[in-house]
């Protein structure tokens, strides 16, 4: 900005803001000839001083930790402008924008920043945005504020156990969204058959098929009503998909939601725009079938870039307020490093609760979100990943193929998918280097910075290492070369009693991260591969000598709850005779290799049956 740009938009002289920028008061100002240049994102700093020529500290503001309520935000607390992304918008005006950023990087609240902005409502809420960097742009984008009907409904909550109590809770989102908009009860323009529907909804005898056209009927009514056709905020919305994914009633989810957003957002005449947040793209299962109107701006897209965390010169803003300038490159070291687009940014979340904790460093991300896609993701990755993710631990960087719609269910069946998945999870940095013939992004990944090493090594490598300690993994890797099968069972049993207490032994996928985890350090006889296809299927896991001279394992494993050791014994013979029937050794013996040892594992609980052949 100039010098007469800023004084404008902070309401101070020209000849204030000189003196400031050559005080060095204002971060990133720099001197052209006569002139100054100051960056857009500055901020006006204090002015503390009172008539009388002495000076007093100013109460400074809280930055908003934790808050999601633009209204709360921008008010009472020290709030980050981003109402740029509005004139962004307006300058394209895409029919439906989906935004996936890694959690905690401030989608929610951006996403209620929109909704105050556009919202239609009994009150003038442009007295939250004349003081912010969109109402200096000019009338082309005020004009839209308060103009617009909006559908709003945010899915950050939705993590139950199993689908009917996931379905309960969606019908209560939707009906607490239908409620805000009650007053179309008594509209004269919806007909009968419409508020037949919103009775039905709001008193909750409406049937799951009625939910799933919810968005799709709500801004029918809207757009009569208003005269204006809606806009629909959709947050987080992929976060009863993961659960889904998780618990195990993926495809249920899946379905409802497919239907939801495809009555809301596809073909829909009745939608103004349409704006969604989440983590991933999930394009692939079909949520979003046929909707050729949705542009996607993920984590390797410029455009929005800076809008979804903070940005070098926010963050030295910030530290320019709170008076600790010099605490800048503790917070590069720390919560910088990542790259949106060709936009370096900053974790909002951390750098927000570090100023919180008295400017005291610590892994403060590592907390906001659950670890157990985590679990999935070391249950399917082969040796050559776990390598790889030692090798990022390091400080090294790896080139890999991106695709930034990975799915939940490729995480079982494509280990390559464990990279894309960490890139768009925050786990990763991804620099852009090319397209590759396929249409996936390839990328140079790395750990961003100090905080992620960290959460890194603690949620995704030490989990193995904590499952196994090296003593038991010793003991357990000589029985198995043994082919002694007794003490292997054994062994296993003892190290399940030990960890049990710490980690949960009710799913199949424990259990193959155990395994996974045990033959992933052994040592470097073996090539350890995980979810490969072989003969007629894939089996669980095989370890392959690199010299044939050595024996080769196949390793089937099954789960059940509650069972006798009948059983048990009845379902690890089940896993053995799998081992045969799907030729799960055909890849072993093409190899030339002469001894191969089959194992068919039982769990139940702490309990394990062991068949071998």
């Amino acid at each position: 900005m100039t010098i007469k740009e800023t004084s404008e938009r902070w309401n101070i002289t020209e000849y204030r803001i000189r003196a400031l920028c050559r005080s060095g008061k204002i971060p990133g100002a720099k001197r052209i000839g006569k002139s100054w240049e100051i960056p857009e994102e500055a901020l006006r700093p204090l002015d503390t001083r009172i008539k009388s020529g002495r000076y007093t500290k100013k109460q400074l503001l809280p930055l908003p930790t934790g808050i999601s309520n633009y209204l709360v935000a921008s008010k009472n607390y020290y709030y980050i402008d981003k109402t740029l992304l509005i004139k962004e918008f307006l300058d394209s005006c895409p029919m439906v924008s989906l935004f996936t950023r890694p959690r905690r990087f401030g989608k929610s609240l951006n996403m209620d920043m929109l909704k105050t902005f556009f919202e239609k409502t009994n009150e003038d809420n442009s007295c939250y945005f004349k003081d912010k960097k969109i109402w200096a742009c000019g009338e082309k984008y005020t004009q839209h504020q308060g103009k617009y009907p909006v559908i709003y409904v945010s899915f950050k909550d939705a993590k139950c156990d199993d689908w009917d109590t996931t379905l309960a809770f969606i019908k209560q989102l939707l009906q607490s969204e239908f409620s805000r908009h009650g007053y179309l009860k008594d509209s004269s323009k919806i007909d009968d058959f419409e508020k037949s529907y919103l009775k039905r909804i709001l008193s909750g005898e409406a049937g799951e098929a009625e939910y799933m056209r919810a968005f799709a009927m709500l801004s029918q009514m809207l757009h009569k009503h208003h005269g204006v056709a809606p806009i629909i905020i959709i947050d987080e919305y992929d976060t009863p998909i993961q659960q889904g994914h998780t618990k195990n009633f993926y495809d249920k989810v899946v379905l409802f939601m497919r239907n939801l957003f495809s009555g809301g957002l596809k073909d829909n005449e009745h939608l103004s725009f349409g704006f969604l947040t989440g983590i991933l793209r999930v394009a692939k299962e079909s949520i979003f079938s046929g909707l050729n109107n949705i542009t996607v701006y993920s984590v390797l897209d410029t455009k929005y870039s800076q809008y979804f965390g903070f940005t070098p010169n926010e963050v030295r803003a910030i530290c320019s307020y709170y008076g600790v300038a010099d605490k800048y490159t503790e917070l590069c070291d720390w919560y910088d490093g990542y790259k949106f687009g060709t936009t370096e940014i900053f974790n909002p979340w951390s750098v927000i609760n570090y100023f919180a904790n008295n400017c005291i460093p610590k892994a403060f991300w590592q907390s906001t979100g659950s670890n157990d896609i985590i679990g999935e993701v070391l249950s399917s990755a082969d040796a050559d990943v776990y390598e790889q993710l030692q090798k990022l631990l390091r400080g090294e960087s790896i080139t890999s193929s991106i695709d930034t719609g990975v799915i939940y269910p490729q995480l079982r069946s494509n280990p390559a998918s464990v990279y894309s998945f960490l890139l768009v999870s925050g786990y990763l940095k991804g620099e852009y280097t090319h397209t590759s013939n396929n249409g996936d992004d390839a990328c140079i990944l790395s750990i961003p910075n100090r905080e992620i090493a960290y959460v890194y090594n603690k949620e995704i490598l030490q989990t193995l290492d904590d499952i196994i300690p090296p003593n038991s993994a010793t003991l357990l890797r000589e029985c198995l070369y043994r082919n002694d099968v007794d003490g292997f069972k054994l062994e296993l049993e003892k190290l399940l009693r030990n960890s049990a207490s710490v980690f949960d032994t009710t799913h199949e996928n424990f259990f193959h991260g155990l395994m996974l985890g045990l033959c992933a350090i052994t040592d470097n006889k073996y090539i350890v591969f995980s979810n490969k296809e072989s003969g007629y299927g894939r089996f669980d896991i095989c370890l392959t000598p690199r010299t044939n001279s050595n024996p080769a394992f196949i390793l089937e494993l099954k789960y059940e709850k509650n069972l006798s050791e009948d059983q048990l014994n009845c379902l690890a013979e089940k896993a053995l005779n799998q081992i045969s029937e799907k030729c799960y050794d055909t890849h072993l013996k093409q190899t030339g290799i002469i001894t191969i040892y089959k194992y068919g594992i039982a769990f139940s609980g702490k309990n394990v049956a062991i068949k071998h052949s």
